[in-house]
């Protein structure tokens, strides 16, 4: 069943029209009863008096961004969203409900990437009710009683079901993706693709949510590690890696420089070098390049050879 709006014409009236209408039967009432408790006039009494209080069960006010649910016997009569001081049936159950934007900032979990590899991760989402009859019968988030805390319930139910279908949800997204490209420069990976893996995220959510009418806003990770038992042998994998990364860029960088050094001593005719004097220079200067330690200088006096 598809949520309506609650046709009111009729059937709901200004507040303080009915405030006014109930002062004025409960009066009437009390008038009745002094000038005769028995007899047509003590039923007249009685009359007013009944009919002010159903009057008074019947108003109630809505702040914005709420909606009331209006069931009659069981049966639903769609959904009431107007804000204000009003008055509705008095045997029409009202089942309050929030329309107004929520945040959810769950616990991080622990999920097993695409590489099989156990990641701590976490999200922070935002969520709003906007289909009330899904919210309310859809799912078991039901209450019969009419209060203040009965709207508190509902929402903490339906805030529930969020939290519990957003942990799946995160679950699904998070297996389908490697932690970091160590496995492949091509694909995604949950550290260095935020925005889409977001976007499936919020898509995902949606799909699971929609059974109780409840909408995704925006839903972002923030919060991605790997989990402890696994986390010291990760971060010296990393370290390697960013090594290995620096050495490269280091080698390429001196094999130019000394490949510039000889063309340079050649095109100026500084030393005119064979071969093997070529080769010593090559091997000395990448020594002092590549080196983790300051090169220590030695002065040789006499020639290459000694």
């Amino acid at each position: 069943m598809e949520k309506k709006e609650f046709d009111y014409k009729g059937l709901v009236m200004n507040g303080f029209v009915a405030l006014l209408l109930g002062l004025v039967l409960l009066c009437g009432g009390a008038w009745f009863f002094t000038i005769g408790k028995h007899g047509f006039t003590g039923l007249l009494g009685a009359l007013c008096v009944l009919l002010g209080c159903l009057v008074f069960g019947g108003i109630f006010k809505q702040e914005p961004n709420e909606a009331k649910a209006m069931v009659f016997f069981g049966k639903y009569r769609g959904t009431f969203a107007k804000d204000g001081f009003f008055f509705v049936n008095p045997f029409m159950s009202r089942k309050a409900v929030s329309l107004r934007a929520r945040n959810l900032n769950p616990e991080p979990i622990k999920v097993n990437d695409k590489m099989g590899n156990p990641v701590l991760i976490g999200m922070v989402l935002v969520w709003k009710l906007e289909d009330t009859y899904k919210a309310l019968f859809e799912i078991d988030s039901q209450v019969s009683s009419v209060n203040a805390n009965a709207k508190t319930y509902i929402m903490n139910v339906l805030e529930n079901f969020v939290r519990v279908q957003s942990d799946a949800a995160l679950r699904q997204v998070a297996g389908n993706y490697a932690y970091d490209n160590a496995a492949s420069e091509d694909e995604l990976t949950l550290r260095s693709n935020a925005e889409q893996i977001n976007e499936e995220l919020v898509e995902k959510l949606n799909e699971r949510l929609s059974i109780a009418g409840i909408h995704i806003m925006e839903a972002r990770i923030n919060y991605l590690a790997y989990a402890p038992e696994i986390a010291a042998v990760m971060l010296r994998r990393q370290q390697a890696d960013a090594i290995i990364t620096a050495r490269e860029k280091i080698v390429e960088g001196a094999v130019s420089m000394v490949k510039m050094a000889l063309e340079k001593l050649k095109s100026e005719g500084v030393v005119d070098l064979d071969e093997d004097k070529k080769a010593a220079m090559v091997s000395n200067l990448l020594v002092v390049l590549c080196g983790d330690e300051p090169a220590q200088p030695v002065v040789n006096s006499g020639t290459l050879y000694n």
